[in-house]
């Protein structure tokens, strides 16, 4: 599984981004799919994960009510609507699918990642 996260870019505070990740090669047709961000000098981190078939999400308390994961299984896409930007959530962004149908927000718990792309929110 190839997983190409976009979206990214520079974006002053209170504006709005949306990431979208695109699986390609083998595909798992009953997965859970997950946000998580690593700023600069810190370990990374969970952001928001949907259950395969997008019944249920789970955020973390510091993006809650401000950014919407969503999923499109005919697209193989997972995206990130992420409005009222913080300079906080200045980092680089992360996709990752795990084999499994149910939502997690440990690391461990996913088996494919991609590449990753940055968010920067200037203040």
């Amino acid at each position: 599984v190839q997983l190409q996260a976009s979206g990214g870019g520079l974006v002053q505070a209170g504006g709005s981004l949306r990431l979208t990740c695109a699986a390609s090669g083998r595909t798992l047709s009953n997965a859970a799919k997950g946000w998580f961000r690593q700023a600069p000098g810190k370990e990374r981190e969970f952001v928001a994960t949907i259950s395969w078939s997008g019944d249920r999400t789970y955020y973390a308390d510091s993006v809650k009510g401000r950014f919407t994961i969503s999923r499109d299984n005919a697209k193989n896409t997972v995206s990130l609507q992420m409005n009222r930007l913080k300079p906080e959530d200045t980092a680089v962004y992360y996709c990752a699918v795990r084999k499994f149908i149910t939502t997690a927000t440990m690391t461990h718990d996913y088996d494919y990642w991609g590449q990753g792309t940055l968010v920067t929110v200037s203040s």
